[in-house]
């Protein structure tokens, strides 16, 4: 059997003019990744990432548990989804009708707004009642999400076989639709599964023989510490 490991990047620089980098207590989150697997005597055979700076930087983070002269790769099938246009849709025609106050704009730098928008927006984008026109050349619709993800899982495993190990630095949407891969859970729980994920976890999947299963979802270890207590994130 082989495995796909899947770790969500570490914390990225919320609030900040640029949310795609890792924040100082992100870099340091994956950094301590790296550390207890090397203490483990852990190697992988591959490792991809996705196309965003906070996924790279992940990657980067791991590439010592690489076998010697490998690289990560990108694939921008591990792309997250891009939640501006997501929230913008649901700001123009649903977020007054549901509670939120008319001048509620982008961006949002609350914490507790910012994920209340968030879940409400993508409530809407799964359902399909967010109406694109052709001035949000930037959305993506869920089925375009879905699908890109889950071709680009099935494309690694097809790859990759006879024991493989590949890590995969990605984000929560993308390790929750990996779990839907696995699990055959329908889309409305979904996204709920993505904001379970912490920053920096694991989550494994084996696969073989025609069958995908969950090993493990959103494994923290190498924070369940007292030490490290305080690094364990979600945003």
């Amino acid at each position: 059997m082989s495995e796909l490991i899947l770790v969500r990047h570490g914390q990225a620089s919320f609030g900040a003019e640029s949310y795609d980098k890792l924040s100082p207590q992100g870099v340091r989150q994956v950094e301590i990744l790296a550390d207890y697997w090397q203490a483990l005597g852990d190697q992988f055979d591959h490792l991809y990432s996705g196309e965003l700076m906070r996924q790279i930087e992940t990657a980067d983070c791991l590439r010592a548990l690489l076998p010697d002269g490998q690289q990560p790769q990108i694939h921008p099938g591990f792309n997250e989804y891009n939640g501006e246009p997501i929230i913008r849709l649901y700001l123009r025609d649903h977020a007054v009708k549901e509670g939120f106050a008319a001048e509620l704009k982008t961006p949002i730098t609350d914490r507790k707004t910012f994920q209340l928008v968030l879940e409400a927006a993508t409530t809407h984008w799964i359902n399909g009642s967010l109406q694109a026109s052709g001035d949000d050349g930037d959305f993506e619709a869920w089925r375009d999400f879905q699908s890109r993800v889950h071709e680009a899982l099935d494309e690694l495993m097809a790859r990759h076989t006879g024991g493989s190990r590949v890590l995969i630095s990605t984000s929560g949407g993308v390790i929750a639709l990996a779990l839907q891969r696995a699990l055959q859970l329908p889309d409305n729980q979904v996204l709920a599964t993505n904001w379970m994920v912490n920053n920096s976890s694991v989550t494994r999947l084996v696969y073989g023989r025609g069958k995908v299963s969950l090993a493990s979802f959103n494994s923290l270890a190498h924070l369940e510490v007292p030490a490290w207590r305080d690094l364990v994130t979600f945003r």
